[in-house]
Formats: C-alpha cells, structure tokens, sequence
C-alpha cells in the first residue's frame, strides 16, 4: 500500500505494506459477502462451471508488461505469424519480431522513453516560436485567440516549474530536519533500537530523556505515522531508511518535472523514438521491447485482466481464456496521441478484440487521429475500456482525453456523437458505505458509464512480485477482464451490445455517497455520477447475455430482470 506521511507543507507517500488492507481478492467478490466486487467467483462457480469458452485476446496499451512474470506467462499473447529474434518482419504487418506486442515509445538500438514531458508543455513548446515575443497589437483576430491559448499553457507550465522548485527545497529542508531528529531518537535508545513501541505512547520524550526540540518533534510525528499503518517497521534503523529512500525518490519525482515533465525543451522523439512526428499517419516506428524501463503499471493492469487462475500463487484475474498482448504507448508523463492512435490500430489489426486503456491526460495534440483509431476500432467490433480519471473531477465540465467523442470538440455537424464501442470507468472501493467511490476518481453522469473495482487492487508487478495499488487504471482492467468473460463464452456478442450489457446489468446503488474531489464535504446520489448509477457485475451481465443472443433488444430484457 501507498503510506501517506503528511507534515506542514507537503505530502510524502511512501510504498510500504499497510496493517489494515482489503482481501487480496475482493474485487471478485459477492455483494453478499460484503465487498463491492464483480461477482466473477460466484459467476464461475454458479453459471459458467464446466461450459468451455473461446479465447479472448485483450490488448493492454499501457507502460509495458513484464511478459516472463511467473502468473503472467502463460497468458501472454503470441503473434503466430512471427518466430522471435530472427529480426524479419516475417507475418509482414510492418513490425520486426512483435512477438508479444509492439512498442511505440521505443526507438533504433532498442532505446526506450521512460520519463517524458506532459501535453501541455508540448503544446506551449510548440507555439513558443510563433508567440513569445509577438507584437500582439499586429495579431490577427485569430492569432489573438491562439496567444491567448498559449498564454495560458505558459502560466502553467513555468507555475508547475516554480512549484517543483519550491518542493525541492521544501524536501531539502524536511529531510534535512527529519534526520537529526532521527539520529537523536536512535542516540537515546541506545543500545535497544528495535524497541520503537516506545515511540507510540503518549510521552516518549520523557521515556527517552529527550529534550523536546523541532527535529525530535517531526522526527516523531513521521514515525508515529508510519507504524500507525505499517506492522512491518520494528526498528529506529528501518524507519531511517525507509524514510531516506521515499525521500530520494520523492526528490527525483520533482526533478523529473523540471527535466522532463515541464520542460518546453526537451523532445523525446528527436532524442529516442525518431519518428516524424508531424506526420501523425506515420505507423510503422517503434522497437519490440514491449516491458520497457517501467512496467509496473502495465503488468499490474494485465494481471487485473488476466493472471492466471488456479495456479495457487499469486492474485487472480477476472478474465479465463484470456490473451494479454502487450502495447506500450504510456511513458512516465502523457502519452501521445499519435502513438495511441497507432497502438489501438495495431492491436486491432493483429486480432484483440478488447483494449485496455489507462490512462488519460487534460489536453489533446491530436485529438483526430486517436478518434480515427477509435472509429477503425468500431468498423473492426472491438471494445475500447477507458479509464475516467484521477482528480476527483466532473468529466462532464472538464476535458479528460482521450474520450468518445468523435469529431472536433466532441461535434459533429452540430451533434454530440460518441462512439458506441467505448466504455469508461470509474473507481470504486471495496465496503458499501458513502466512502465505496474512490475520492480521487473522477465521474460524470454523462461521460463516465459505470464504477468499477478500483481501490486497494492486489496484483502483478514486475519481477514475479505482486502489490496493492489503486486507481481508475486498476477499475478500467477489472471491468475489461469482465468483457473479455462475456466474449468468451458469447462469441455472437458485438461490443456494442457487450457495453449495452454491462451498463444494463449493473449493481443499481440509490444511496447517498460522498462526492470524489471534496474530501467528504460534499454527498451526492450515486446515480449521479455516472450514466448506469451502478456498478459492474459480472453474475448480472453473464446471466443478461444469456438471454440476449440477438433476438430481442437489451433494454428490453435488462427491464424485465436478468
């Protein structure tokens, strides 16, 4: 679990394993044993049983997966047509040895991106040139409108740089002042270090004749705080250097944003990738290495889809029958869009016929291009899973990309169009209660379709390990790995009526919850913040889709009851 260590400026969160955690496997649990999961168990156990379903390839466009992890392999997509390492493109779909997947955000010499700027710096970056020393009294009315666009990108891109700065130092400081208070308390102990029960009661100065000073005194709230949530800490020294190495890592996450992240002058794809990056129909770029520098985020999501079932080790994913093919276009930073307009093209082209996606980003470069993918997708019957988004905001005022509307700013002659392939995801926590919808996702009563599993998720990571994290990236796979089910064991389906069934059959929630993004001071009627009002259920869609076989409508049967 992410452990949270606030003090009076900022917050730091460390990656340490929490006392108090969900069931590892709750997401496939039953509402009647209390959990807000997708009812996959009791579906297995109930409705499929023996029934044999066909295999479903899904495609995880994300950071890279660890395709070698020990509860992944088997599950792993492989291209037939091509024989690994010979360095012919030999089913000649363009891509040399994709035996897994492919990889857009490689370059020549198996070179990767791993940190990469965000889109709004791209955007201000671009329009610097043409703008930063204008004469705005000789632009046209045209031109005005564009300078303000670029005014606005950079307010905000040199507000984050100074913000990044600032946290730097502030991290300094803590640190600096964290660790002499530290230092002091391990001096006080003596010669027993491991005897920090004493740091939790409620006068440990006095136990540890120490003298009350500012370092000992945030040197003591920090430990208080981490053994409050972690069992695993049982010495002075693990604090230290569980707390040196969070910081470490926290110091580099705001240098990333002055390097990459909000640097107007850095370009991944003249230094990396070395595409033409203007022409957004340009396909074929990229190398093969399909895990990259950073796959935890990838593996985690394909785990959540498909890890294998069965095999006692490990978690378990929703989806049996499953193949996870690999397609990284997610860096540590936004992703672009020509690069996931080529990865769903691809993927589409060599045979998933569900695609993960999460991620998402508040600006689009080229918002074309991906909606031509989303478009080609549809044509080909293939289900687009999108994850809503993680700042707790209203999808139905603020832009979050990609999205499905199709068309410029979402019109097209003057008419909302959504694509009918697309499903978007919110996240969800495991007890019913006004806290079951995750404060960090974000919603929409009319952009986000149903919620999903999204909270302390327990699965894959790189390496043959496993660990809890959460998001709209972990909800947006487990109700992938719930479509992937129904095309299975019902081929016939369309992925239209696949989205028509999961938002049909959906667990109905009419209570009040508190609204994400307000911390609480806001409850809402959960029918509010997404277009179904419910949740994802496997048992209910599985039993929807048995009655459907094409003969009568959806809506008509989802009335009468699964």
């Amino acid at each position: 679990m992410r452990l949270i260590i606030a003090f009076a400026c900022f917050t730091i969160i460390l990656n340490t394993a929490s006392a108090q955690m969900a069931p590892k496997n709750w997401y496939h649990l039953d509402a009647t044993e209390g959990y807000n999961g997708t009812s996959s168990y009791k579906t297995f156990t109930q409705l499929i049983k023996d029934k044999v379903g066909k295999t479903v390839v899904v495609a995880i466009i994300d950071s890279g997966i660890d395709v070698e992890h020990e509860d992944l392999k088997a599950n792993i997509w492989k291209n037939p047509g091509e024989i690994a390492g010979n360095g012919i493109d030999d089913d000649k779909n363009g891509y040399v040895d994709d035996v897994h997947g492919w990889n857009f955000i490689g370059g020549p010499g198996g070179k990767n991106v791993g940190p990469e700027t965000y889109e709004v710096t791209r955007l201000y970056s671009s329009m610097r040139y043409k703008y930063e020393n204008a004469d705005v009294e000789k632009l046209s009315k045209e031109q005005k409108m564009e300078y303000e666009k670029f005014l606005n990108y950079k307010t905000e891109v040199e507000g984050e740089r100074e913000k990044a700065t600032a946290q730097l130092q502030q991290i300094a400081a803590f640190e600096t002042q964290v660790i002499s208070g530290m230092n002091q308390i391990e001096s006080a102990m003596g010669e027993n270090p491991n005897n920090v029960e004493i740091l939790k009661g409620d006068d440990p100065l006095t136990s540890l004749k120490l003298n009350d000073n500012p370092d000992v005194s945030i040197a003591l709230n920090v430990a208080k705080q981490i053994m409050k949530q972690s069992e695993e800490i049982t010495s002075i020294g693990q604090l230290k250097e569980e707390l040196i190495t969070v910081l470490a890592e926290e110091k580099q996450g705001s240098q990333n944003k002055l390097d990459y992240a909000y640097n107007p002058d850095y370009d991944s794809r003249k230094l990396i990738v070395k595409d033409n990056y203007n022409d957004s129909s340009e396909r074929f770029y990229g190398n093969n290495d399909v895990e990259g520098p950073d796959a935890l985020h990838g593996t985690h999501v394909a785990g959540i889809v498909g890890a294998m079932v069965g095999n006692e080790i490990g978690s378990e994913g929703i989806a049996r029958n499953v193949k996870l093919m690999s397609v990284r276009a997610v860096p540590d930073g936004d992703e672009r869009d020509k690069d996931v307009a080529n990865a769903i093209i691809y993927a589409v082209d060599n045979g998933a016929s569900i695609i993960n996606m999460s991620f998402g980003k508040a600006y689009s470069w080229d918002k074309k291009a991906v909606d031509e993918a989303v478009k080609y997708a549809a044509d080909q019957d293939v289900l687009l899973v999108h994850a809503a988004g993680n700042s707790g905001q209203d999808n139905d005022a603020t832009d979050n990309f990609p999205n499905d509307y199709l068309g410029k700013h979402g019109f097209i002659f003057k008419k909302k169009c959504h694509a009918d392939n697309w499903l978007e995801v919110g996240a969800l926590s495991y007890k019913p209660s006004e806290d079951m919808v995750a404060g960090f996702s974000n919603y929409g009563k009319q952009n986000v379709d149903l919620f999903s599993p999204g909270v302390q998720i327990y699965a894959t990571t790189p390496g043959d390990k496993y660990q809890y994290l959460q998001g709209t990236s972990m909800a947006s796979p487990a109700a992938a790995g719930v479509a992937a089910v129904l095309r299975s064991y019902y081929p016939s389906l369309t992925a239209k009526q696949v989205k028509e069934i999961l938002m049909k059959s959906v667990v109905p929630i009419n209570t009040v919850v508190k609204k994400p993004g307000t911390k609480g001071a806001q409850k809402v009627s959960f029918t509010e913040l997404s277009a179904s009002g419910g949740t994802i259920n496997l048992y209910n869609a599985f039993q929807l889709a048995a009655k459907t076989k094409g003969k009568k409508k959806i809506k008509e049967l989802a009335n009468k009851g699964a």
